[in-house]
């Protein structure tokens, strides 16, 4: 069988997280009912549609645990919107939309959305991990050490008061050093070619150091890309997901 699915699965993750992720993207290529989704009868609970472009009037595509929007329990019905702030507790996760972006909040997170009045579209990733793939319009990401200055790209980020992470999975990102508005450097990705760890404080005169691939994959970046009607820029079939993968 040969659909669409990532072209690098990098990280080596629990057999539930990865057989959910490649029957929800079967699902939603191949169009069988919302139970296929599942790799266990309980995850049927937590779905909200199969994968494909979420519909007018619904925000969240999963959510595993307790979330919060605005101070208030979430639900698989919750709408997210503009200038929210979502929370994940312990061993949670939410995989949500907003306005043309996609998201997967794991445990411990909270973020707030940007509001529709603010022209500067920042979102601040204030604890935890995000990871997110985004339209062309131009925004900002403010984690706890540093701003990144992106437009159309995917985006992974783990915020940490004193060093954070940041891979741009592809496209261009401005890195900018936690309270300066001059950029830093500029990286350009095509395939999570540009990690770096953003520090609070500078050590040798720089704020942002080269850093390895880790702790997120094509496959989750395919799945919520599928959630606003795109791809990703990397992709093939299924029948090579278990070649041998590549690491940096």
């Amino acid at each position: 069988m040969s659909i669409l699915v990532p072209r690098y699965f990098k990280e080596d993750i629990d057999p539930r997280r990865r057989g959910l992720l490649i029957a929800a993207l079967e699902a939603g290529l191949l169009g069988p009912s919302l139970a296929l989704l599942t790799s266990e009868p309980a995850d049927a609970a937590l779905l909200g549609n199969a994968p494909g472009k979420m519909p007018a009037g619904r925000s969240i595509y999963l959510l595993e645990g307790a979330a919060t929007v605005n101070g208030a329990d979430a639900s698989i019905g919750t709408i997210i919107k503009p200038g929210d702030i979502v929370e994940t507790s312990n061993a949670s996760r939410m995989i949500f939309v907003d306005r043309g972006n996609a998201h997967i909040l794991r445990e411990n997170a909270r973020v707030e959305l940007p509001g529709a009045s603010d022209t500067a579209n920042v979102l601040r990733v204030v604890t935890g991990v995000l990871l997110s793939v985004f339209g062309r319009r131009k925004r900002r990401l403010v984690t706890a050490t540093a701003t990144v200055g992106i437009r159309g790209t995917g985006v992974y980020i783990e915020s940490d008061p004193e060093e954070s992470y940041i891979c741009t999975c592809y496209g261009t990102a401005d890195l900018i050093p936690y309270g300066s508005e001059e950029v830093e450097e500029t990286v350009i990705s095509e395939h999570h070619d540009e990690p770096r760890y953003a520090l609070r404080e500078a050590q040798t005169g720089k704020r942002f150091r080269r850093a390895p691939f880790k702790n997120h994959t094509d496959l989750e970046l395919a799945l919520i890309e599928s959630l606003v009607g795109r791809v990703p820029p990397f992709s093939f079939t299924l029948d090579q997901f278990d070649s041998p993968t590549n690491s940096y």
